[in-house]
């Protein structure tokens, strides 16, 4: 029988440390929620495992139950990790591109870091510090509300510079709320509530919980990390159209496209099966509920703006909210520059690798507040060795015990860069001031990049593309 993608339906098969499991009566037993596992059928696991856990020692032991017995084969995993293709290279194979660590040495730094988080003083400062930023996020949803409510009531009380900072700022605090949510357990409210990180616009939280938390973190830019490709789908476009067309696209993905990408979801878990994805239509359908929700939210700000006659203070909030927020989210890796210039990390300790691959921003300086101006990135290195902690206060109150123990394994801690005077520039120099991919590959001039039958056909499928959210993050 076909898989849901036209290709062959693989067995039920999880593969940890090169061993075969069946996962499939665990999926809505898993304490993280059954997303996790439903999701992450037909994969690798072995390094989700490692560092999503504070103890994979134990998950290890529990998975002998579900033992099959036997070594792993390549028919057991999914060559596109069971998500779209476009998503990858063209030659990707998951079997072959999947990084390998390990992660049972008790010596290494991942465990040396675990094992100072059980000390009391800062496992009761860790959950102190996740009640604060969760009291803070209530504080942002309810400026985000009225801010609106005061531009739309009386626009003097609400002038449009200062409405355009505010709703870039709060929308980014919003979406770093959403990024934690996304890295803690899918139970319950959280579910719904990861679609906050779709409030700046980018991306659609559905699948980014997937692409994000499964593929990114784990695999940090390897060629299994989907980031470093999807960020570069606007290379495709003329430099001199890039930001006029993009914009547009990503327009259309708030008009339209998302929605009509949620419905291919739905479609989706259904030929799949509600059971291998959430165990049950009562596990998935806060996940539903709150991705159309939040879709319906931003639809809805639109309609409101446009009958109450102030478009252009939503056209601008939406293009500054965008383009901020989308230089953001890749600004804490090396996406924007070649590979040759950084050489590959020789190591098979997970944690060091994270560590080299990943930057800490700061905006204005202050961690606390450059934790929601940059989309919960300002202590981006401790995030990655630790993807489980449920907040970026958290992060910073570990930030101490994660610089000690790196110092021990020659590990540099470096200074964060600045997001404005540093990321930003190269940024824009590689993503709207370089030639199209098209341009480089065949040694176009200007003209012929811009005004070619082929560079207008891939502005106008990219625009299309948006409006309908097929092929399209």
């Amino acid at each position: 029988m076909p898989g849901p993608d036209g290709g062959p339906r693989l067995a039920n098969v999880w593969v940890y440390r090169g061993r075969a499991y069946d996962l499939t009566d665990w999926i809505s037993k898993h304490p993280g929620g059954e997303f996790f596992i439903g999701r992450t059928k037909n994969r690798d696991i072995t390094s989700i495992i490692g560092s999503y856990h504070r103890d994979p020692e134990k998950i290890e032991r529990m998975l002998q139950k579900y033992a099959l017995d036997r070594d792993a084969v390549v028919e057991d995993i999914h060559p596109k990790a069971n998500a779209p293709d476009f998503l990858f290279k063209e030659n990707f194979d998951s079997w072959r591109d999947t990084p390998h660590f390990r992660f049972d040495d008790k010596n290494d730094l991942l465990h040396r870091i675990k094992a100072r988080l059980k000390e009391p003083e800062l496992a009761a400062r860790l959950k102190r510090m996740d009640t604060v930023f969760n009291v803070v996020v209530i504080g942002l949803v309810v400026a985000y509300f009225a801010v609106q409510g005061l531009r739309l009531f009386d626009t003097s009380w609400m002038p449009l510079p200062a409405f355009v900072i505010a709703m870039v700022v709060l929308r980014c605090g919003i979406a770093g709320y959403g990024h934690y949510a996304i890295h803690r357990p899918q139970k319950g409210l959280t579910k719904a509530f990861v679609s906050a990180f779709d409030v700046n616009y980018v991306a659609l939280s559905f699948v980014t919980a997937d692409g994000h938390a499964l593929l990114h973190h784990p695999h940090t830019q390897s060629e299994v990390d989907i980031k470093k490709n999807v960020f570069t789908f606007m290379m495709d476009l003329p430099r001199w159209f890039r930001v006029p067309i993009h914009t547009v696209h990503k327009f259309g993905h708030t008009a339209t496209g998302m929605v009509v990408r949620l419905l291919e979801i739905c479609k989706l878990t259904r030929q799949v099966g509600i059971a291998d994805m959430y165990g049950s239509w009562k596990g998935g359908l806060p996940h539903f509920i709150g991705a159309f929700g939040v879709r319906a939210l931003l639809i809805s700000e639109l309609v409101v703006f446009i009958a109450m006659g102030d478009v252009w203070a939503w056209v601008l909030q939406f293009v500054a909210t965008l383009w901020f927020s989308t230089f953001l989210i890749v600004a804490s890796h090396d996406f924007d520059t070649d590979a040759h210039e950084h050489p590959d990390i020789d190591t098979d300790d997970w944690a060091v690798d994270q560590l080299e691959k990943a930057y800490d921003l700061k905006i204005v300086g202050n961690r606390y507040i450059d934790c929601f101006l940059s989309a919960g990135l300002s202590s981006h290195r401790v995030h990655h060795v630790l993807p489980f902690q449920r907040s970026g206060f958290a992060n910073i109150a570990t930030e101490d015990v994660v610089r000690e123990e790196s110092a021990a394994f020659g590990v540099e801690w470096l200074p964060a860069k600045s997001f404005v005077t540093d990321r930003l520039p190269k940024q824009c120099r590689v993503y709207l001031g370089s030639r199209s991919r098209p341009a480089q590959e065949h040694g176009w001039g200007f003209f012929r990049e811009h005004f070619s039958p082929a560079a207008l056909k891939t502005c106008a499928d990219y625009t299309i593309k948006g409006f309908t959210g097929l092929g399209t993050v």
